[in-house]
């Protein structure tokens, strides 16, 4: 997706904080995360936790991690690593831009190293 998808502006998430874009808007399988992390960057990651049924966009975010509000799992935000049990299974990253205020999600694009 060369251009990408506007979703969001970075003022429509509070730091700590994440939003959800429904998979009938990506194109994706799975619903995807926007998530503001405590140190001001944003990164895109599937919804839909790896171990229960439950939304990371409604999990804590902060410092470089999303906690599932559900059992505590929690998830590298930048990787999609699982860095907390008891999800066993990495999550996927989807590459975002924010250019100027607003935010564009290149939805399957692995985000730069």
């Amino acid at each position: 997706m060369a251009d990408g998808i506007k979703v969001s502006t970075t003022s429509d998430i509070p730091e700590g904080e994440g939003v959800t874009v429904p998979k009938e808007v990506t194109g994706t399988v799975d619903d995807i995360a926007i998530l503001h992390d405590t140190d001001g960057t944003f990164w895109a990651l599937n919804d839909t936790c790896t171990h229960a049924d439950a939304s990371l966009a409604e999990g804590w975010v902060e410092d470089g991690c999303v906690e599932c509000p559900i059992h505590s799992s929690k998830f590298n935000l930048k990787t999609g690593a699982v860095s907390g049990f008891p999800a066993t299974e990495d999550t996927v990253c989807h590459r975002l831009e924010v250019r100027g205020d607003e935010i564009w999600l290149f939805p399957n694009e692995t985000p730069p190293a």
